[in-house]
């Protein structure tokens, strides 16, 4: 059975840290591209950053470069967001998805498969 399990959402001060993780099972992990979105609320789900399957090649959007970094360890079927800087416009429900070819796209129409989504609250 297809999956994939988000985690290390939470709460945390402007100006902090947190590491997203998905986890991934029932699929060849290593050729899919996983892309991580986000959706606050009363707004369109929108692209945060993404991997390719085959190179490794990473995308960020504009309102989190320097701050996010993606990777991946194929050994373990799993995605990290690391989250640096954090700011309240991060606040939103963070979804990681797959689609089975090799480019980023942060169009998500063109992802096959969804995560459940993590929270991430950024708040003093």
């Amino acid at each position: 059975q297809l999956q994939l399990v988000e985690s290390g959402g939470g709460l945390v001060q402007p100006g902090g840290s947190l590491r997203l993780s998905c986890a991934a099972s029932g699929f060849p992990f290593d050729r899919y591209t996983i892309g991580w979105f986000r959706q606050a609320p009363g707004k369109e789900r929108e692209g945060v950053s993404c991997i390719r399957a085959s190179s490794g090649n990473t995308y960020y959007a504009d309102s989190v470069k320097g701050r996010f970094t993606i990777s991946r360890d194929n050994a373990k079927n799993t995605v990290y967001l690391q989250m640096n800087n954090l700011k309240p416009e991060d606040t939103a429900i963070y979804y990681c998805a797959a689609r089975g070819g090799a480019m980023c796209v942060m169009k998500t129409a063109s992802y096959d498969y969804w995560g459940q989504g993590t929270q991430v609250t950024v708040s003093s």
